[in-house]
């Protein structure tokens, strides 16, 4: 069973910064990650696509978060990272991380969603 596990959220103030972390882990066993995103959820709202990353160098944003945020991974250590910066209110949400994986030694690539953290953007 592969897990992805977000932290980094919290409150902060409108023109602030907060980084978001989600690691992903599959007891023990080696993963190979195809894709990762992070996706964010209003209250009464749809969730949306904030940003995708497949390569080192292939990344993609919403344009409402263009030039304020930046979605990076780290291979090594199976981690995507968002860095928000110049937070706006309407930024709120709860960001979820999302995966495509594929255990080592099956052949079956698998979408995983992860419990969601909460971000608060308020003066």
């Amino acid at each position: 069973q592969v897990q992805l596990v977000e932290s980094g959220g919290g409150e902060v103030q409108p023109g602030g910064p907060l980084r978001l972390s989600c690691a992903a882990s599959a007891s023990g066993r080696n993963i190979d990650i195809y894709h990762m995103a992070w996706y964010r959820q209003a209250p009464g709202k749809q969730r949306e696509l904030v940003a995708t990353v497949r390569g080192a160098d292939s990344a993609n944003y919403a344009d409402s978060v263009k030039g304020r945020f930046t979605i990076s991974r780290d291979n090594a250590k199976n981690t995507v990272h968002l860095q928000m910066n110049s937070l706006k209110p309407e930024d709120t949400a709860v960001y979820y991380c999302n995966a495509n994986v594929l255990v080592v030694g099956s052949t079956t690539l698998w979408n995983y969603w992860g419990q969601g953290t909460q971000v608060t953007v308020s003066s």
